[in-house]
């Protein structure tokens, strides 16, 4: 720990001393401390454009047109500026040094989305070891579409969707995967998960979890879909097990011709598409019906708990559709359950849900929660930073606080806990976030707890729109004094001057620099107020 705010102190201090073993990251990060974004640059001029979010190597700013039709990609820069004097920090800024191209370099602009599809603007995930981007565009939703195919009744359809694979470097589309008819929740990089090289794409319309991976050269390969079936020679052991058992009808038919009529009765009755449970369904049941079967030792026993925890919900059991999906590593899911009311539903936490770990080697489920089960809240409560599952080759993801890994944020949630009426209840808000977005929260480390405290009401690390304030976010020093090292205010310097209008704030915080994007919206402003703020 040093023992100066200094910085000079600190890097005299850091040239004598070697930090305890499996510590220097930390060690570091912990000259954070004083290099701070204090200096905010309001209402810069830039381009009207939707800024999506820095990459997390910190290489790349993404952002894309107003018209969700084109891509535009930034290389953050760094300010420079010359002044006469000796009291340099007190000089102002030139006009020119206020622009956004000061700080920001254009790499490219293009056109992503055809005439009848829009850029999803809450989408995008990043490979950091090969420097690529997923970026996906769609056609309008159809809500009222028919239920066709083996398609969820309830769900809409979406035409087209499509998915961009992209070399950030200069904008070279590597490869694309279209689904056709079918329905991603998009929103937030909800509905797709990458870990390491592999990607996992959620069709909520057809319940089925696409696997692909990302190769070296920058094709997205099919690996596997678990869905109607669950090992790639599944569909073909069924349809020969079902032409073996046409063929035998027919000699049955040909050996006894008595039984004409009953034989024709037989082949003239519809057999509906979804008459028989999909591979993942079948698989969760039995593993439902083992789990129920093996907590008693005596046969009586084993049927009466059947009835009442198996048959009674057995048609609850078979209607529960794949909400979310994310790995835990490279060869188990945890995948979400619930009813088919609450897949799209904002209030989510209403409706009955389950959690189910899949592992995709065996092909079978080896573990199955209820919503507010306990055993899965304390492995969440201890292991949080597993759930994330953050890739290996990026460093600074590592580093994000959790409650796992952050006392002063495991004290938050002690708080919490204590507050809450019922137990039951806070395990089941808790449990709800799960399984996570990928890449939803950023790594920079003035969000790090263990650095800097702030209210999360006003700002996270989290990507999500904030309610804006006219009053400045105030980032204060965990360690003694406890002093206010700086502020983040979006907006115009003097206030917006609307009254009543509702404000809506986003953040954008650079992985590595003092730099962030602070983006102001209101319902009367056709263009955000964008601020700067870096170190001066």
């Amino acid at each position: 720990m040093f023992r100066s705010n200094n910085i000079v102190a600190r890097i005299f201090e850091r040239q004598i001393r070697t930090p305890r073993p499996a510590t220097s990251v930390h060690f570091a990060r912990q000259f954070y401390e004083n290099l701070v974004p204090s200096y905010t640059i309001y209402d810069v001029e830039c381009p009207d454009h939707s800024f999506r979010k820095f990459t997390d190597d910190g290489l790349y700013l993404i952002s894309f047109s107003r018209n969700h039709q084109e891509l535009i990609v930034y290389r953050p820069s760094w300010l420079s500026f010359s002044c006469k004097g000796q009291d340099c920090d007190n000089h102002y800024l030139s006009v020119g040094a206020k622009r956004f191209e000061s700080f920001f370099t254009e790499l490219y602009c293009m056109s992503l989305a055809s005439s009848n599809e829009l850029i999803c603007k809450d989408f995008f995930l990043y490979m950091e070891r090969n420097q690529v981007g997923l970026f996906a565009t769609s056609t309008a939703q159809i809500h009222d579409a028919p239920a066709t195919g083996g398609a969820v009744k309830g769900v809409p359809s979406i035409e087209m969707i499509t998915f961009h694979l992209i070399r950030l470097e200069d904008g070279v589309i590597l490869d694309e995967k279209v689904f056709h008819n079918d329905f991603i929740n998009l929103a937030h990089n909800t509905g797709v998960f990458l870990y390491d090289d592999l990607l996992a794409i959620v069709s909520l319309r057809y319940q089925t979890i696409h696997i692909l991976q990302i190769r070296d050269h920058g094709n997205l390969v099919d690996v596997r879909a678990i869905g109607a079936f669950c090992r790639e020679d599944d569909e073909l052991f069924l349809n020969s097990n079902s032409q073996f058992m046409v063929a035998s009808d027919r000699n049955n038919q040909h050996e006894s011709p008595v039984n004409h009529v009953e034989n024709t009765m037989h082949d003239n009755l519809v057999i509906p598409d979804n008459s028989f449970l999909t591979g993942i369904k079948q698989r969760l049941l039995s593993f439902i019906f083992q789990g129920i079967w093996n907590e008693e030792k005596d046969q009586s026993l084993k049927i009466q708990c059947l009835k009442k925890k198996f048959y009674i919900h057995f048609q609850d059991y078979a209607d529960l559709m794949i909400w979310k999906v994310q790995f835990l590593d490279r060869h188990h899911l945890l995948i979400k359950f619930g009813s088919v009311d609450g897949v799209l539903s904002r209030n989510a936490d209403h409706h009955p849900a389950f959690f189910a770990i899949y592992s995709m080697e065996a092909a079978e489920f080896v573990a199955f929660y209820q919503n507010y089960a306990e055993e899965l809240y304390f492995l969440f409560e201890q292991f949080e930073d597993h759930f994330h599952a953050p890739s290996k080759s990026s460093l600074n993801v590592n580093f994000i606080s959790s409650h796992s890994n952050n006392i002063h944020t495991r004290e938050q949630l002690r708080c919490i806990k204590n507050k809450s009426s019922s137990f039951s209840q806070f395990v089941k808000k808790a449990l709800g976030s799960l399984p996570f977005p990928c890449q939803s929260r950023s790594p920079s480390p003035y969000f790090d707890q263990s650095l800097f405290r702030f209210d999360e009401k006003l700002i996270s690390a989290t990507d999500r729109h904030r309610q804006s304030t006219d009053h400045p976010i105030k980032f204060i020093l965990r360690r003694q004094p406890k002093i206010l090292k700086f502020k983040i205010k979006p907006g115009p310097e003097r206030g917006s001057g609307i009254g009543g209008a509702k404000k809506i704030s986003s953040f954008l915080f650079h992985p590595i620099l003092p730099l962030a994007i602070s983006v102001q919206q209101t319902s009367f402003l056709q263009q955000s107020v964008v601020n700067i703020h870096f170190r001066r």
